[in-house]
């Protein structure tokens, strides 16, 4: 007697695309098939009997227990516990006046007394223009991630958030053909409308998503479709700066900071990627100034803040290996973390004791930096120097 023709059942999609119902190419060269992979999703097949080179599971799908809020400790979580990724309940405070980020557009044409105007040499001003335009491309491309954008950001983002939709709308901008640079600039102005209309509806993930997606768009205006820095676009940036003060009231610090204990992974992740979007955003801003022969000042307000952090830390792939990075952290900086107006020009009356143990602060902080966070010393080293 034949045996049937088909004896196990073999799931034909994976996971997502199955809940998604649609076709699934099942690739498997970078462990994920080419939906999965575009929008940054955890590729895993329910049946153990699906084909050898099925995708592994991948971090995303791993569960840990929420690591404890305790001081620096060996405890950490063994590397083969699981990680399961929550944004929800983060513990986050904002140090600084909020408010002055909305209002720092009224610098330029009423300028408060005591702000100190940063003198951009021509190089710097075309350093910072090239970097900013390289950062529109990678979000046009989709071929890397954004270095002020956290993969588990997008591992987590549901499906029609403002990033994810960003991320997919400015795609159409990489092979644009000749004539439709106005309405792809069209579609993004759009977008951009709604979102800010609705940003006072959104939630705190959302409207952190919100921000950075505001910021992309923007870039890729004015970088990829050529938009004029003009009237218009002034109004953009003070839309842009609205979402950057809203999304700082969420907190742009771990509260287990203030405590010298650790925080969750997942409140570290939201408050470096919210201070690196927002250091983008003043770049940003900087360069649109000196194109309309506007002064741009230094972000006083920004004051306090945590200067970008290790790439150590930024790229761990699992909660194990950042639990572990934070803690060697904690005890490398027990005095505190270097703070973004430490990078700034230094005090005049500062002693020669203070000035050595600040130039010992820049070294350390130096000794591990990613490449984002070596671009931003670049342009204060540059403008600034000593």
């Amino acid at each position: 007697m034949k045996s049937p023709r088909y004896t196990i059942s073999r799931q034909k999609a994976c996971t997502q695309c199955s809940n998604a119902k649609v076709k699934c190419d099942r690739r498997t060269g970078n462990g994920r098939c080419m939906r999965c992979a575009q929008r940054g999703l955890p590729c895993s097949y329910l049946n153990a009997d699906a084909p050898d080179k099925s995708p592994s599971r991948s971090h995303t799908d791993r569960i840990e227990p929420r690591p404890s809020n305790d001081a620096i400790t060996t405890n950490t979580s063994s590397p083969g516990c699981q990680d399961r990724i929550d944004f929800s309940n983060l513990d986050l405070l904002c140090p600084i006046n909020a408010d002055d980020i909305r209002n720092r557009w009224i610098q330029a044409y009423t300028p408060v007394p005591g702000q100190t105007i940063k003198q951009y040499p021509t190089s710097v001003s075309a350093f910072i223009y090239q970097i900013l335009k390289s950062y529109a491309a990678v979000g046009v491309h989709g071929r890397d991630t954004l270095p002020f954008i956290h993969p588990k950001q997008l591992i987590t983002q549901p499906a029609g958030s403002p990033l994810t939709t960003c991320l997919s709308l400015v795609r159409m901008c990489s092979n644009a053909l000749p004539g439709s640079a106005d309405a792809a600039a069209n579609i993004l102005h759009r977008e951009m409308y709604n979102l800010y209309e609705l940003r006072e509806r959104y939630n705190d993930e959302a409207l952190f998503a919100a921000f950075q997606a505001y910021l992309i768009y923007a870039m890729v205006l004015f970088f990829r479709l050529n938009q004029a820095c003009n009237d218009h676009f002034r109004t953009i940036m003070t839309n842009l700066q609205d979402l950057a003060c809203a999304s700082s009231r969420g907190g742009l610090i771990c509260a287990a900071d203030q405590r010298r204990a650790r925080p969750r992974w997942e409140e570290w992740i939201v408050a470096e990627a919210k201070r690196r979007t927002l250091y983008v955003m003043y770049l940003f801003d900087s360069i649109l100034s000196t194109q309309e022969g506007l002064p741009t000042f230094i972000g006083t307000e920004l004051s306090g803040l945590p200067a970008p952090a290790n790439r150590l830390l930024w790229q761990a792939g699992t909660r194990y290996d950042w639990e572990r990075e934070y803690n060697i952290h904690m005890a490398e900086w027990m005095e505190g973390s270097l703070t973004i107006d430490e990078l700034w020009p230094t005090p005049d009356d500062i002693s020669e004791t203070g000035l050595g143990r600040l130039r010992d602060r820049v070294d350390r902080w130096l000794e591990n930096l990613d490449e984002y966070g070596t671009m931003l010393y670049a342009i204060m080293r540059c403008t600034h120097g000593d």
